[in-house]
């Protein structure tokens, strides 16, 4: 009777097995891009399906590392999986490579589940990454399956189980193996990064802007005034390397955008398809806007002020022609979709489809070839990126991505102020004034006013930057001079229609969250 590999070996085995098989189908992913290789196929759905609390618990826990996190344990589970086949194959070979199977059948079903039109690629992808699992973990139990002893070992002290040399072949061998499935992980990620966007990026010319002068003149106000001038605080227009992103897509889109093109379709009398090129043209709206993600904490980072350029939604809706019996705008990328109802256009708020930020091209990370930006509006329900189409539909027949999960389907975003001076625990020198500042934002509506209370001393008002318009967030300072000690500052903003901001506090589910930021500081 054939002897049984050794147990940990024969772990090792499956799990190197697992990383090649993993490594294999990832880089040909990266060369054939856009199919997305299974890791990221796999995590795609587990954020797909998961509950709410899940996906939260991994924000919480991880922060912006969250998809990193969710990456690494797909893969890591799959290695753990790879190990108890190995253990399984010490009595069943056959099931153990029908486990195999069963793991790249499941990240075929991932990779071909949105029907993105690459099933034949995705095919290509699992056979390479079975095939070369099975050959790798054949030729390694091969090496750990133990050799009887012969006639002329029967007087020496070798073991029965595995020659020691045998055993330093097949470790050198996993490691090789595992480093080099690896390897070709990275690099298939690597290879999807590539490239994309830089060539035709680099060629795009926006057409003149009436109110392009405006904009910069306003701009150039409000970084050269008194209040942009304060240590700490965030700047009127957040730099395109530093906004902060937030979306369910755990690798960045890298799209040609001279294949792309955007369908407006669904309840319209003239459905129409617009190139990249033909939306670029027509992009003669300038506009600062705030975004801000529903999931942002009172005072979090999740929120940031752009100049963004492109067409105003309303303008393409038209030509469209939306149907009387529409109510809601639906917009889809790949993985994601989200809505809101078409009578938060009737105001004539700020809404884009928008190819360029802050005068430069959209970058890969905010949307590029295009985006939604609508103003006053969460993101989670209408800023989608990589946009590629929209459609006219009604409330009732349509849920967005983070519906489904539990999160409100109406989502104004809710009146903020957030301190950036102090720090938390910051200390200063009593003899001179304290800068207290930081921004405040109702986007659509505007901030009138905004307040500061140390202790509970008097409210202040603050000095306010230069106003960017109702749709952007606005800078603000006080000068405070008090006692040394411990202190605790709140602030309140009041919009431009006279409404206060609200001191009850509440989390970011369902709605967005809403209390007065508050920080601590010492002055000594």
């Amino acid at each position: 009777m054939a002897k049984k590999p050794l147990l940990l070996d024969a772990r090792l085995a499956g799990a190197t097995a697992a990383i090649v098989s993993m490594g294999a189908a990832e880089l040909l992913a990266g060369a054939l891009r856009p199919n997305p290789g299974p890791v990221e196929a796999v995590s795609t759905r587990v954020v797909a399906y998961a509950p709410t609390w899940f996906v939260e618990l991994g924000k919480t826990l991880f922060g912006f590392s969250d998809k990193i996190a969710l990456l690494v344990g797909t893969a890591v589970l799959t290695t753990l999986i790879g190990a108890l086949l190995g253990k399984l194959a010490r009595e069943r070979m056959g099931f153990a490579l029908a486990g195999i199977v069963a793991m790249q059948a499941i990240g075929f079903v991932a990779m071909v589940s949105d029907d993105n039109g690459h099933a034949g690629a995705s095919m290509f992808l699992t056979i390479a990454g079975t095939l070369l699992g099975f050959v790798v973990f054949i030729v390694l139990m091969g090496l750990i399956t133990p050799v009887p002893k012969t006639s002329q070992d029967k007087d020496s002290d070798i073991s029965p189980t595995n020659p020691p040399v045998r055993r330093r072949t097949f470790l050198a061998a996993t490691g090789v193996v595992a480093a080099s499935g690896a390897l070709m992980g990275v690099g298939g990620n690597r290879l999807r990064d590539r490239g994309g966007d830089n060539a035709t990026a680099a060629k795009v010319t926006f057409p003149p802007s009436p109110d392009a002068e405006k904009i910069d003149s306003l701009v150039d106000k409000a970084n050269s005034s008194p209040v942009a001038a304060t240590e700490q605080i965030t700047p009127a227009v957040v730099p395109n390397e530093d906004y902060y992103r937030i979306d369910t897509s755990l690798f960045v889109p890298n799209i040609n955008a001279d294949d792309w093109s955007l369908t407006i379709d669904g309840l319209v009398d003239n459905p129409m398809t617009l190139t990249y090129d033909e939306l670029v043209k027509r992009s003669t709206t300038i506009a600062p806007v705030t975004l801000s993600c529903v999931s942002n904490e009172v005072g979090g980072p999740l929120v940031g002020n752009a100049v963004w350029q492109g067409v105003p939604l309303q303008e393409l809706l038209e030509e469209a022609g939306v149907k009387p019996e529409a109510s809601q705008v639906a917009s889809y990328a790949d993985n994601w979709s989200c809505g809101f109802p078409t009578a938060a256009l009737d105001d004539n708020r700020t809404a884009l489809v928008a190819v360029g930020m802050n005068g430069e091209p959209l970058p890969n990370l905010h949307g590029f070839p295009a985006r939604l930006v609508v103003s006053g509006l969460y993101g989670y329900v209408s800023a989608t990126k990589w946009l590629r189409r929209i459609e006219l539909t009604t409330l009732e027949d349509f849920d967005g991505f983070w519906i489904d999960k539990g999160w409100a389907k109406i989502a104004p975003v809710k009146t903020q102020a957030r301190i950036d001076k102090p720090l938390p625990l910051e200390e200063f020198d009593s003899s001179q004034p304290i800068d207290i500042a930081g921004v405040a934002w109702a986007p659509s509506i505007g901030i009138e006013r905004v307040e500061v209370q140390v202790d509970s001393g008097p409210w202040l008002e603050a000095e306010l930057g230069e106003s960017l318009g109702p749709d952007a967030w606005r800078q603000w300072r006080v000068k405070w001079e008090g006692d040394k000690g411990e202190h605790t500052v709140q602030v309140r903003a009041t919009t431009s229609n006279g409404e206060v901001q609200t001191d009850e506090r509440t989390a970011p589910a369902p709605n967005g969250a809403s209390g007065r930021h508050t920080r601590r500081f010492i002055s000594l």
